[in-house]
């Protein structure tokens, strides 16, 4: 075989795994339920914070710096996922808190596509993120 049809197998096996390029990798829908559960770990510190704020413990300013320390990591990990979206023409565009769960719908290479997790499921998966935070 010549180079030249070597090339030209090479460009027909290029394009036809182009042709058949995956709608939605599994690493980018991961990076979407990462992504709205930390928008969600963003409230719940909101809202400790507050809770601090109103309650008689000993040492109020100790434990909302530690909260706010958390949360600034939470913010470069939210910017990192919008850099990656951007690159990959991702963007959710709609999230409702709905009775049962929490719903993300989102547009991924021109596909739309949505998510769904039920309250439970947010809970512990927000208890365990915020755990590996506070361990780093």
């Amino acid at each position: 075989m010549n180079v030249e049809q070597e090339t030209t197998e090479i460009n027909s096996q290029l394009q036809e795994k182009a042709s058949h390029a995956p709608i939605q990798e599994e690493f980018e829908a991961d990076a979407i339920k990462q992504y709205v559960l930390l928008e969600m770990i963003l409230r719940i510190i909101d809202h400790d914070v507050k809770a601090i704020g109103l309650s008689q413990i000993k040492l109020p300013r100790l434990y909302e710096s530690m909260l706010r320390a958390i949360q600034d990591r939470v913010l470069l990990d939210m910017a990192d996922h919008r850099r990656m979206f951007r690159k990959g023409g991702i963007k959710i565009y709609e999230e409702l808190q709905q009775q049962d769960g929490l719903l993300a719908k989102y547009v991924c290479r021109g596909y739309h596509h949505q998510i769904f997790m039920l309250w439970g499921f947010v809970k512990v998966e927000c208890e365990r993120v915020l755990k590996k935070y506070m361990s780093v």
